[in-house]
């Protein structure tokens, strides 16, 4: 029986940046094998484990016809051979027709179990990418994610690690029981022609499995770990040159870009030199190691043949075993090239699956008892990690309520660096207007994000509505890819809202005309790329009229428009009763607060009546 044909290798995955933890590469070891369980079980024992299940019986079942199948159209392939060398053209033209018959199951069976294992693989991707978002996009992890740094580029991890993941491992495990299925068939057809061979295959292959691994092992799931991540920091530079294709055309910066994408590039080619120079070795040695088995199974058999012990179809039969025992039990040596891009991609969808699904920890490769971390010129000592435990951080406490009350909020920058707002308290009633304003870099933002629990480093307590009833607009406006209806109800999914309420939206916003130039309400556009800036501003505006929070959030949300526009905006969310707070520097906007909230830089900060206030003081 052929073994399942391996799954396409998948694209190259981002650059890596994970924590000083994940710096090694993985290796063929038992860590390995409990981050490759952590990721898979649940599918297994989960709420699908009936359709899991009965997916691999009929896999299997599949599989066992296949096998006997094959087995019986070897045995007919040498009762031809015989028939041949005996001229008994009754035997031969009998064989003949029993091989057909076999065929005819045969082909449709193949043809069947091999859109079955795909069928499988993509059911196991589906369930395992809903599982991987369910955990991304609760409790915010996606911006955690984001802003903590520690795990590149989760999107591919999700969109390519799973796929990868999938795939190989349904052919990794339906190769493993194909080649136990085979062992057991034609090791008992071998078993009755010839035990000085059966013999002989198994030291040949237990020979060639150790120096594989021995020989190629380390080194190849190490080179292949490092050309995924370098060749993702190339494809992340490019894409950066695409997103950020404005400013570096008005900087004029493209010696300088080129000259970083010339360096990613030349680490993705000079590691793929040394691992094709690698795989020079290892093609070597598995085409020598197969290549024999042509030659040693006749050279074995010949004395009988030639004595007439054995016919000739015997050994045609005994050859054709041999080589299916041999495939079977040489699994590592015939794979080894795939599983060590397997091997060192599992290590990056566990590490995301740590943090989105809270998965128990493997123990690292390099930390096991006994064992040295293979060296390598591209990776770096990795410093002693005290085995301590870190006393814990002390973080920002949210609670909720009627109104917004800070009490003795300090922030700091990530890892408690710098002192951004000591000792902060103040309550904002309904309907009141809070400016902040100061220096760059002193906390503004920060404090935003504090209010709306994003921001954790620090301490003291932040009373707010539930988060439904807070509304952030910041500088830039997140627009989708979607209907212009959508970006006016985002981030609700549906509305209750009439069309003829939404265009007026659009009129109080000034957009009264946007409608109509991009087709109605059902238009999909690119907005960020089709609106301005300061559309793009009053657009969100839209959006908080439709959705009526009790508190809006401004991050410099007006710095695109002109003091009309950003006067009449303003009086209608006052208008409304509103609470806002906003982030500002120009004195225009000062005329619509009650009261200010002025950072002096180094955690220091003041409270006044807007009134009172002046930003040239």
């Amino acid at each position: 029986m052929p073994l399942p044909a391996a799954a396409p290798d998948p694209a190259p995955l981002p650059p890596a940046t994970d924590n000083l933890s994940r710096q090694r590469p993985p290796t063929l070891s038992r860590a390995a094998w409990n981050q490759f369980m952590g990721v898979a079980r649940p599918y297994w024992a989960g709420d699908k484990k009936g359709t899991a299940w009965g997916l691999m019986a009929l896999l299997i079942a599949l599989m066992v016809c296949e096998t006997q199948l094959a087995v019986m159209l070897i045995d007919k392939t040498g009762e031809m051979t015989s028939a041949l060398a005996a001229k008994q053209a009754d035997r031969f033209w009998a064989a003949v027709i029993t091989s057909l018959v076999v065929l005819g199951f045969a082909v449709p069976v193949y043809a069947i179990y091999y859109y079955m294992r795909d069928a499988f693989s993509n059911h196991w991707r589906r369930w395992l990418t809903h599982r991987f978002l369910d955990g991304y996009l609760s409790e915010r992890k996606y911006y955690e994610i984001g802003a903590g740094g520690d795990i590149d580029n989760p999107d591919q991890r999700i969109s390519e690690d799973i796929n990868t993941f999938t795939s190989r491992s349904t052919h990794f495990l339906l190769v493993f029981i194909s080649s136990l299925m085979q062992l057991v068939a034609f090791s008992a057809v071998l078993w009755s022609i010839s035990r000085t061979l059966v013999a002989f295959l198994a030291v040949y292959a237990l020979l060639g499995t150790f120096g594989a691994l021995y020989w190629f092992g380390a080194p190849l799931i190490r080179l292949n770990f490092w050309q995924i991540r370098r060749e993702a920091d190339f494809r992340f530079g490019l894409m950066r040159l695409r997103e950020n294709a404005e400013s570096i055309a008005f900087y004029r910066g493209e010696a300088q870009e080129r000259v970083q994408i010339d360096h990613r590039f030349e680490a993705v080619f000079t590691n793929f030199a040394r691992l094709i120079k690698k795989q020079l070795s290892l093609n070597l040695y598995q085409r020598s190691f197969s290549q024999l088995t042509l030659i040693l199974p006749s050279i074995i058999l010949a004395n009988a043949v030639l004595s007439g012990e054995l016919e000739v179809g015997r050994a045609i039969q005994a050859a054709g075993a041999f080589a299916a025992v041999l495939g079977a039990i040489s699994l590592i040596v015939d794979n080894f090239e795939s599983l060590s891009r397997f091997v060192a991609g599992i290590d990056r969808l566990h590490t995301l699956s740590q943090v989105v699904l809270k998965t128990p920890a493997a123990p690292t490769p390099w930390a096991e008892p006994g064992t040295t971390a293979g060296k390598t010129a591209d990776v770096a000592p990795v410093p002693a990690i005290s085995t301590e435990p870190l006393k814990p951080s002390p973080q920002i406490i949210t609670r909720i309520g009627d109104t917004l009350v800070i009490e003795g909020l300090s922030l700091y920058t990530p890892q408690f660096g710098r002192l951004l707002v000591a000792d902060l308290s103040l309550q904002l009633q309904p309907g009141d207007a809070l400016l902040i304003t100061g220096p760059s870099g002193c906390g503004k933002s920060s404090l935003l994000r504090a209010i709306a629990g994003l921001w954790r480093t620090g301490s003291g307590t932040v009373q707010h509505p539930p988060l439904g009833d807070m509304f952030f607009l910041p500088q830039r406006p997140y627009m989708q890819i979607d209907t212009l209806r959508s970006q006016i109800i985002y981030p609700s999914k549906q509305t209750t809202l009439s069309d003829e309420r939404l265009l007026e939206l659009l009129q109080e916003v000034h957009l009264e005309s946007l409608a109509e130039r991009v087709g109605g309400l059902n238009a999909s556009h690119d907005w960020e790329k089709l609106l301005s800036v300061g559309e793009q501003q009053r657009l969100a505006f839209a959006r908080v009229l439709a959705r009526q929070p009790s508190i809006v959030i401004l991050d410099e949300a007006t710095s695109a428009l002109d003091s009309a526009n950003e006067t009449a905006l303003y009086e209608r969310l006052r208008a409304s009763g509103t609470t806002l707070i906003s982030i500002a520097h120009r004195p225009a906007v000062l005329k619509h607060h009650t009261r200010v909230l002025e950072f002096k830089g180094e955690g220091a900060w003041e409270l006044h009546a807007a009134a009172d206030f002046r930003f040239d003081r």
